[in-house]
């Protein structure tokens, strides 16, 4: 249970503030040989020529809590996951249009 005087501490990430590898697996509590698999399977894609200059947006942490969300919850594979990001994208794209072209009629 809460108690009023708890304390939460946390981060704001935006586009602007990137993750090395180290921290992107620390801040989602898992191994950083699991973001490389991310990354070779174009679920996520940092910013950088090789792992030690890796650098994640916090959109990459995004999509990786919302893979081992699918993984735990569906039992979605990597490449399950990467195709239901790719759908849950599109179709978040296509209301974002759809909701433009209704306000404008």
């Amino acid at each position: 249970m809460k108690r009023e005087d708890d304390i939460v501490a946390g981060l704001l990430l935006d586009e602007e503030h990137l993750l090395t590898l180290g921290e992107l697996s620390r801040a989602c509590c898992v191994h950083a040989e699991w973001i490389v698999e991310l990354v070779e399977q174009g679920i996520i894609e940092p910013n950088g020529n090789d792992l030690r200059h890796w650098r994640f947006s916090g959109s990459c942490l995004s999509r990786v809590m919302r893979v081992q969300r699918l993984q735990r919850d569906l039992g979605i594979n990597l490449a399950g996951a990467a195709l239901a990001l790719d759908l849950l994208d599109e179709v978040r794209r296509l209301r974002r249009r759809l909701s433009i072209i209704d306000h404008h009629q």
